[in-house]
């Protein structure tokens, strides 16, 4: 398997979460080794941070916002939602007990989908 290196300026097809699609992002900032530390998106100007490979972070662009939460929705991983307390969110683990992880600019929070 070859290992892509990346550097500040280069562009990436990758998920955007607050898009919900998969789009162009361009690198701001990549580590010595060239993984990704830093990512925006082309299209919505959204920012995802990484640590060690993993996003840990994202601050909401100017594009389009995240649909609003809702407990009797059923997420995916990756998917952007706006919760009212929380605020902006990314799912990165989706449970089969209907539980998810979600990646707030704070914290992952564990909430609940799928109750319908």
């Amino acid at each position: 398997m070859i290992q892509t290196k990346y550097k500040a300026g280069d562009t990436v097809e990758m998920f955007c979460s607050t898009c919900d699609i998969e789009d162009i992002h361009t690198i701001e900032i990549a580590t010595k080794g060239g993984k990704i530390s830093k990512a925006t998106c082309n299209v919505c100007s959204s920012t995802s941070s990484f640590l060690r490979g993993v996003k840990s972070a994202i601050k909401v662009g100017t594009g389009r916002t995240a649909s609003p939460y809702d407990r009797n929705r059923r997420y995916r991983r990756g998917q952007a939602m706006m919760h009212n307390t929380f605020g902006h969110g990314e799912v990165t683990e989706v449970f089969n007990t209907q539980k998810i992880d979600v990646l707030f600019s704070d914290c992952t929070r564990r909430l609940i989908h799928d109750q319908a």
